[in-house]
C-alpha cells in the first residue's frame, strides 16, 4: 500500500465506521422488534454491547502496543499506545454512562456496586490515570516507559471485568452469544459493533499520527540559532 493509500485509510475508516453505526442504531431504533421482557428499554443494548466489545478490543490493543514497546523500543508503538489508550478511556466512559441509563429503568437505581460495575470503574479509573500520568512526563524515553509499564499493571483488570459476572453474584446479565440472542437482534447488533471498530480504529489511526509529530519536535535538534546561543563563545570564561 503506497503511503498516499495510508494516509487516506484512517478517515475513510471513520466515515465507513460512523455510517454503520448510525445505520445499526437506526436499525435497532426502528426495525427491530421490542424485546419481550424488556420491552423498549433493551434497544439501548444496540449501542451498549458492542460498545462493550470494542472498549475491551481497544484496550487490548493497547496492551499489546506497550509490550511491543518494551520489546523493541520502536516509537510507533508508543504512538499507537497513547492513542488506544485515549479511545479505550472513551468507550469505557461511554459503557458506563449507557450502562447506566439501561440500568435505571430496569434494576431502579443509576449505579449500583455490582461486581461487574465495579470492576469497570475501577478501570475506567485505572486506565484513564495513563494519559494524565503521560502529561507529567517531559523526558519522552521515560515517558514512554512509564505509560507501557502502566498499561500492563492496568490491563490486569479487562480480563476481571469480562469474567466478574461468573465468578461472583452479579445483578448484570451474562455475557450474550448469538446463541442466547433471538436472531432479530443480531443485524444490529453486528453493524453497531463493526461500526465503533472501524470508528475507533480510524481515530486511534489519526491521534497516533499526531502523537508521532510531537514527538519529532520533542526530539529535534535545537535550531541553529539557539545552539550557537546555548554554546559558551570560544575563549571566554
Amino acid at each position: 500500500m503506497s503511503p498516499r493509500s495510508r494516509q487516506w485509510l484512517a478517515p475513510a475508516l471513520v466515515v465507513v465506521g460512523a455510517a454503520l453505526v448510525c445505520a445499526g442504531s437506526a436499525w435497532g431504533l426502528f426495525k427491530a422488534p421490542p424485546e419481550v421482557f424488556m420491552g423498549e428499554v433493551q434497544r439501548i443494548m444496540y449501542v451498549h454491547v458492542p460498545t462493550a466489545w470494542n472498549a475491551m478490543l481497544a484496550l487490548s490493543f493497547a496492551f499489546g502496543c506497550a509490550l511491543a514497546f518494551l520489546l523493541t523500543g520502536d516509537w510507533k508503538w508508543d504512538n499507537r499506545l497513547e492513542a488506544a489508550l485515549e479511545m479505550g478511556v472513551v468507550l469505557s466512559l461511554l459503557l458506563c454512562m449507557q450502562g447506566a441509563i439501561w440500568a435505571k429503568p430496569t434494576w431502579g437505581v443509576w449505579w449500583d456496586w455490582d461486581p461487574r460495575l465495579t470492576t469497570t470503574a475501577v478501570r475506567v479509573l485505572a486506565v484513564g490515570a495513563i494519559p494524565a500520568l503521560r502529561a507529567f512526563g517531559e523526558v519522552p524515553g521515560r515517558r514512554a516507559v512509564w505509560s507501557a509499564v502502566a498499561c500492563v499493571i492496568a490491563f490486569a483488570d479487562v480480563p476481571i471485568v469480562y469474567f466478574s459476572v461468573k465468578w461472583w453474584n452479579s445483578l448484570h446479565q451474562a455475557q450474550s452469544t448469538p446463541e442466547t440472542v433471538s436472531s432479530a437482534f443480531h443485524w444490529p447488533l453486528r453493524i453497531n459493533a463493526f461500526g465503533i471498530l472501524f470508528l475507533w480504529t480510524g481515530l486511534v489511526a489519526l491521534r497516533a499520527r499526531l502523537s508521532a509529530l510531537r514527538l519529532r519536535e520533542e526530539t529535534a535538534p535545537p535550531p541553529p540559532a539557539e545552539a550557537a546561543a546555548a554554546t559558551p563563545a570560544q575563549g571566554a570564561w
